[in-house]
Parts: structure tokens; sequence; C-alpha cells
């Protein structure tokens, strides 16, 4: 009852806090009681990051006081890290004598310029202002001592947020004056930027060279993993997958039963006398709209144009869905309407009931002649309206919400006061102007549709395909074998960490988790037992049923050639290609290399070393920074690039320009750098701290 009454006396800006709270005062108990507390030694450890323990109650409790509307995956991962990262801020912080103190914390929540946390937090949903009432009466709550358990321990947790994001931007506000550009650095730069040069060129791309022509040995990929060790390496082990998807669509049958199931409708839809209550009654939709012909179905939009009210048009198919239509009435819809409006918010049922009633006091005493409605949206009025007797600008077709555009545009009349609730609230509206220009009409329809889905026959025949399928492929090699004899698709996901729930094209989700999660207690080559069904999350029916087999395991660190080999393939082909074509242009003037391989001699001008894009080229790092360094006049040896092999001469270079203005060019090298820091020093902490993650034990 507590709960409760404080949403009736402070309003809804108390439920956007208090509806994430909705568990209970026991979180607290849980979190304080007990060998199961967030204190107590017993409880099984989530994460050990730096020496500090993250127990499994503890994060739950705090998960469920927070509430998510988000996959309980993406938000159990953003709480880990924030976790994770509050503890290692904290932990530098305390090292460099960085705090908050209690002034400033209040200040952070309440003052002039608080934390970014508090903005978004407590933004007025209209104006995307922070409500300065409603935070102050959360304040006073707080103060009071009045708010409920749940608030409080939500405003806790809160604190340590802003807290956290706070010694985040001192801390990278240290590191970035920190940083530094000598003057040695801030010359070359100069002459990187000033010195440009044209060369002529010759590019034979890899594929001058034919796969087949190729012979790869495992010392090919070694050395590629070796040059690229640092790239390659990874921080967790990872997992690779494949998996046979059995997709699950309608069948002829399927759709001839939607379509017989609306053909005997006709009739009676022709001839009701109650087309609202038969629409409705078939699941259908009865539109206030007025439909120009635009708006409508390509395909059927002159057909429907053309037809008399009452006229029953289907059924017909639009894309996976059978329609039938009925033709309720046709109108010259206004271009533009003028109105103005009076708001009352609405946040739940009784909120909803209070203001509807005030609007109809309202409008009864507009209509009674005893105010205007001036008056009235001065005094009642909640949004920038108000002060401008309620009036709105002319607005076109579809610019409001949906049930404020039907009213002005297709029901109320000029003068006359109207009621309409939206997801902003209730409204008291007039229309003071419509504009008739283009004079075009529309037709309003009742339309009943099915879209046309897998029948229970149809996935149960599919799914005992995948399990006859799965019943006599063990090991992946057999699976690949049958899968190939069926002509069915083997897909490779990328590789995927303990923690994931994505799946490549499979997407978020359960089965998605399920399946990383047998994954991970697999043997390579190992077929899992189980069928996973996936559901469509709009029609909500099974829409496909996975195979899932594990490839391969890579573990942290640098790869071995066995469980990337697939992977890199592709660009150590490439490399070897480049190795064969070098051979062929070594020693070779332009107009050489440019007949042995059948390849124009091409220029380019104004190039410079500071670049990172050729232009025709893209990204040729190793052909700039050869070029760059060249005297004019010289060739370079054959150059493999990324996509292809160079050879290049320098035809025309200029001289650096000199430094004009030491600081400022200092000072320009620095911005992106300092930039960059709030991205990349977080990770660089993480990187350099010990953390165990369990999270795959127990979620």
């Amino acid at each position: 009852m507590a709960l409760i009454s404080q949403i009736r006396k402070h309003g809804a800006w108390v439920i956007v806090v208090m509806i994430a709270l909705g568990l209970g005062g026991f979180i607290l108990m849980d979190m304080t009681v007990g060998q199961t507390s967030l204190f107590g030694s017993a409880q099984p450890t989530l994460g050990k990051i730096s020496g500090t323990k993250i127990k499994v109650q503890e994060f739950s409790n705090i998960e469920a006081l927070l509430g998510s509307t988000a996959d309980p995956y993406s938000r159990r991962s953003s709480l880990w890290n924030f976790l994770v990262e509050e503890i290692l801020i904290n932990k530098e912080a305390n090292a460099l004598g960085l705090a908050i103190s209690d002034a400033e914390l209040i200040d952070l929540q309440y003052g002039p310029e608080p934390s970014p946390i508090i903005q978004q937090r407590f933004a007025d949903p209209m104006t995307q202002q922070l409500n300065r009432e409603q935070l102050n009466g959360l304040r006073q709550m707080i103060d009071q001592g009045t708010a409920d358990a749940q608030l409080k321990a939500f405003w806790v947790f809160q604190e340590k947020e802003i807290i956290k994001d706070r010694l985040q931007s001192k801390l990278g506000a240290l590191v970035a004056k920190g940083l530094y550009v000598p003057s040695w650095m801030a010359e070359q730069a100069n002459r990187d930027q000033t010195q440009t040069f044209s060369i002529d060129y010759v590019k034979v791309p890899f594929e001058a060279i034919d796969n087949a022509d190729v012979a790869l040995e495992d010392a090919d990929f070694e050395a590629y993993i070796k040059e690229n060790a640092e790239l390659l390496k990874t921080k967790e082990e990872r997992r690779k997958i494949q998996y046979i998807s059995f997709d699950v669509r309608p069948s002829k049958a399927d759709s001839n039963a939607l379509q017989k199931e609306l053909n005997d409708l006709v009739a009676e839809f022709d001839t009701t006398s109650n087309d609202t209550f038969f629409v409705e009654r078939n699941l259908g939709v009865m539109d206030k709209a007025f439909l120009k012909k635009e708006e409508l179905s390509p395909a059927f939009a002159d057909t429907l144009l053309r037809l008399p009210a009452g006229a029953v048009f289907g059924p017909y198919l639009d894309g996976n869905t059978y329609r039938l239509t009925k033709v309720l009435d046709r109108k010259i819809v206004p271009d533009s309407v003028r109105s103005r409006h009076i708001l009352l918010p609405a946040q739940d049922q009784a909120s909803l009931s209070i203001s509807q009633g005030r609007i109809d006091s309202i409008k009864q005493v507009i209509e009674e002649g005893k105010t205007t409605f001036e008056a009235m949206a001065a005094q009642f009025g909640t949004d920038g309206t108000a002060t401008k007797g309620g009036y709105l600008d002319y607005a076109g077709a579809g610019m409001m919400v949906k049930p404020f555009n039907d009213l002005i545009f297709f029901e109320a009349e000029i003068g006359k006061l109207y009621s309409v609730i939206t997801e902003f609230g209730v409204h008291l509206v007039e229309v003071t102007d419509k504009k008739f220009i283009n004079n075009t009409q529309g037709v309003r329809l009742g339309t009943i549709s099915k879209t046309i889905l897998p029948s229970e026959e149809t996935r149960g025949a599919r799914y005992d395909e995948a399990l006859a399928f799965v019943s006599k492929t063990r090991t992946l090699e057999a699976l690949t074998k049958e899968a190939k004899k069926k002509n069915l698709t083997l897909e490779t996901a990328p590789p995927v960490t303990a923690n994931d729930a994505v799946l490549g094209p499979l997407g978020p989700g359960q089965q998605s988790r399920e399946i990383i999660k047998w994954a991970f207690s697999a043997d390579r080559g190992d077929v899992s037992s189980v069928i996973y069904v996936y559901t469509d999350a709009v029609e909500n029916y099974d829409n496909r049923y996975v195979i899932a087999a594990l490839q391969s395991i890579q573990k942290k660190g640098v790869p071995a050639v066995k469980d990337i080999k697939a992977d890199i393939e592709p660009v150590v082909i490439n490399r070897k290609k480049g190795e064969m074509i070098s051979q062929r242009l070594k020693g070779k003037d332009l107009n050489s290399a440019s007949r042995e391989f059948s390849v124009p001699v091409d220029t380019l001008s104004g190039l410079n070393f500071a670049m990172t894009f050729i232009p025709e080229l893209g990204n040729e790092p190793k052909l700039l920074g050869k070029t760059a360094s060249l005297e004019q006049g010289k060739t370079t040896e054959p150059i493999i690039g990324n996509g292809g092999v160079y050879v290049a001469r320098v035809v025309f270079k200029t001289n650096p320009s000199a430094l004009a203005n030491l600081p400022e060019m200092r000072n320009s090298l620095s911005v992106g750098p300092r930039a960059q820091v709030s991205a990349v020093l977080m990770e660089g902490i993480k990187n350099s701290s010990k953390i165990k993650d369990n999270r795959a034990k127990y979620f």
C-alpha cells in the first residue's frame, strides 16, 4: 500500500522508477541477511576482478532491483560490465587520490549541471529536457525518509553509477591532459602532410593467378599467424559452431486452406448490417482513416478506389497475407489541418480516469460559454502550446500520432470540441481550419487479414525431417556428408565465447544461448542430440529447427593453424599469389610489368604520406609508405598490397612546406588522441587487470 500511495501522491514520474523496482522489499533482505546474502561467505562467486569478488546472489539482486525490458542476456552483460568497470575505476582512483565528495555527489544529482545519468533517466518524455519538478519531488521523499525501501535501494545503486561515471571522466581527463606532442613529431607530421608526390604504377590483381595454381602448406599458414600474432590473439576461448536449419515454410495446402477460410466469409461480409462487429469478430481492422492512392498497396489501389461503398473485394494475396476488404466510405481528404488542444498527461489507468474527467469538465464549461479555450489552455495545458492558446501549426496527414491525426483529418468538424486519448495522455481538441488544395479522394476500409503460416501438420512434418536427419548424423563428418547428399546448407556461425547469446544469422535468444552452452561442453566434431526450436518473434510459431555441431575450439591466445585455417585461407592464398606475382615482376620496369600481366600503367597525383585512403585503390599503406620514401625518378620493387601487387615509379615530388605554427600543429595532432581516451582507457585498464569470469556456469 505504501508504494501505491506514493504513486498516487507523486504522480507518473515515480512510476518510471518504481516500475523497475517491483519485486519488493525482500531484495534488500536478501542483500543483507543470512548465508545467501550479498555479504554471505557461502555464496558462489560469479567473478573475481583484481581480487574483488562478485557473488552470484549479489548480481541477481541488483539485476532484479534495476529491472529492464531488454532481453536477459543483454541486461546481464550490461550489468556485468558496469560492476567490473566500477571495481577497476575505484581501484585506479584510490591509487591516484581521486574521489567524489558528498557535496559533489549531491551536486551531480540535483545541481545545475547534473550527471548525464540523471539527465537521461529523469528527462521529460515529451521535451527530452530534465524535469526538475519530478527530480526535486524524489529528493524530498528520500531526504524526508518517506521513500519506499525499493526506491531507497535503487537510489543507492544510482549513486554508485554516478560516482563511477564521474571518476571515469576525471581519470580520462588526467590521461588526456598528459598527452604531449613533441616538436619532432609535429615537424614530421607537417612534412607528411605538405610533401606531395605523383606516381606511375602497375597493379596486378591477385585474380591474375588462378586458385588452382596455388599450393598451400601448413608452413604458409604458420608464417601468416606468426606475423599477425597480436592481431589474431584472443582473450577468451572461442568455439566455432556449424548448423543446419530446417526452415519451416507454409505449404500450398496451408495457403489454399487460408484462402478458403476467407472465401467462406465473403457472403456474410457483403450482407452484414454491422461491419464493425463482423470485422472485429474475425480479428480484422476497422481503420478510421481515409486512405489515398499512395497509401494503398500499389497492386490493388486502383481497384479499391473504383469500388462503390459497401463493395467487398477479395480474398486477394498481398505479399504473404490474404486479405478481404470492404469499402466502407469515401471522401475528399484535406491536405492540411490546423487545430488546437489542451493536453492532460496519463500514465496509468487511475491518472487516465482523472484526466478524462477533467477534460470533460473543461469541454463542458467552454461549450456553455463560461470561459474560452485560450483561458483553459493557459490554466490547464501541460505542453508548449499552453501559452499560445493551445494552437498547433498546420499539419499534413500523418504528422500527428494516429488517434489525433484520425480525429482532426477524418472525424472532427471545424469549431466543435472533441476528446481523444493518445500515448501522451488525454487531449481536448478543436479543429480551426482545413485546407483542400488537391481535392484527393480517400477510401475508408474494413479489412480482415490472414497471414499464411505453416500449419501444425506442416510444422510436424518438418520436425520429423530434422529428427530423422539428426538420428543418423552423430558426428560432424557424417552430418556434412548427409547434408551434401540431401542438398542442405551447412552454415558456419562466427566464433563465440562462453558468455555469448548471439549465434550469427540465428540471432540472439534462449535457443542460441542453449546452443552456445552446449558447444562449450562438447568436443570437436560432436553433434548435439537436441533439436533447437526457434520461434517467429511476430507470429509466434516454430519457424526453424536447428541441428548444431562443434567445428573447432580455439584456445585463448594465439590460435593454432587447425583452429582458424578456414578463416584465414583466402588471405593466405592471396599472400601466396602475391609472392608468385612478385617473383615474375622482380627487376622489371613498369612497361615490362604491364606486358607481363596485360595490365595498364596508371597515374596517381596529389599523394602524401599522411593519407589513409588512396583514390581508386583504397587502403594501401605499403604502397603509400614505399613511394613516399623514394626519391623522384626511382622505381619500387614489387609491393604486395591489400588488393594486388604493385610496381610504382615516383614521377614528381614537391618539397615540404615550412611549419608555420608549431603550437597549433601540436594542438591539432593531440585532438584525435585526446578524444579517443574515453573509448580506449577502460579497455586498457581491463586488459591489464586480472578478471575471472564465471558467468557461463550460472546463466
